[in-house]
């Protein structure tokens, strides 16, 4: 279903990524090209690898299909999965976007939030959407993260967050950027009780996201390469007008800085997360 998903007109790995349309081989079968090792590879050989080239490049991924390859199979058991922002701004453009948003990515908003298992352990987990405005967040975005951690709260469940933003959506003004308030509230109640909250930062994670719930995390873990910081690279640039180190930004760098506990390939991140889950949880898989 998601090789057939692929091929839809949209002609990108993932709708919203920003990636070369797939070309032909000669076998016939479609190929991406990589934007890190500049080859093509079989489009195939990709989703065989959960999107990632054998370069090591980490192709952005949709919010299901992250959730597939994280939770334990028929764990995940969704929430509030209708609710969706209105346009409360009356910002012209703004509802023919959502819903061109909505068409291409599948869903109705920009985090998919639920319960599930990871490798046994139970958890509350949200993760966003890249190709829903790029995972910005507004008004339905906050709510969905902010009652997931209530919830958490009140069951007594760790959280588990993958997070890939642009940042707070302009299109909602002053009350887009009241979430980053408001679901820092809910981390924060979520850590009073004690349970735990891990965080994987994604390409790319920016913005109001970032200065939020992002890196509120008790343990943030972050993939390979991922862009991660609050305004873009040019804007400093211009800001302070000072030249940028090299690899600003991305996660090596953010991590080399203290920002990032640990950074985490693809392949290895649902083992990392079931054991930072188990040695929370007393660590009855772990060798306690």
């Amino acid at each position: 279903m998601a090789l057939i998903n692929f091929l839809k007109p949209k002609n990108q790995l993932e709708p919203g990524g920003r990636t070369r349309a797939p070309v032909q081989e000669d076998d016939g079968e479609p190929a991406q090209k990589c934007p890190n090792c500049r080859k093509e590879i079989p489009v195939s050989r990709l989703w065989a690898n959960d999107l990632v080239c054998p370069c090591g490049h980490h192709f952005r991924m949709k919010a299901r299909a992250r959730v597939s390859m994280i939770a334990d199979k028929g764990s995940f058991q969704e929430m509030d999965a209708g609710l969706r922002a209105d346009n409360p701004l009356g910002f012209p453009g703004y509802a023919e976007k959502a819903e061109t948003a909505r068409v291409a990515s599948g869903e109705e908003e920009a985090v998919v939030c639920g319960t599930a298992r990871i490798e046994g352990q139970p958890c509350c987990l949200f993760v966003m959407e890249p190709g829903f405005m790029m995972g910005s967040m507004g008004t339905a975005v906050g709510e969905k993260i902010t009652r997931l951690f209530e919830y958490a709260a009140r069951q007594r469940l760790p959280v588990v967050g993958f997070t890939v933003s642009g940042g707070a959506r302009m299109q909602e003004g002053l009350l887009s950027l009241m979430q980053m308030a408001k679901t820092s509230a809910a981390v924060r109640r979520h850590s009073d009780t004690g349970l735990l909250y891990v965080a994987v930062l994604t390409d790319p994670t920016t913005g109001g996201v970032t200065a939020s719930f992002a890196m509120e995390a008790d343990v943030v873990l972050a993939e390979p390469g991922a862009v991660v910081g609050f305004a873009g690279a040019r804007v400093i640039e211009q800001t302070t007008r000072k030249s940028l180190p090299a690899g600003f930004q991305k996660a090596e760098f953010v991590m080399e800085h203290g920002f990032i506990d640990s950074i985490v390939p693809r392949a290895g991140q649902k083992q990392m997360l079931s054991q930072l889950l188990a040695l929370h949880n007393g660590g009855s898989r772990y060798g306690k």
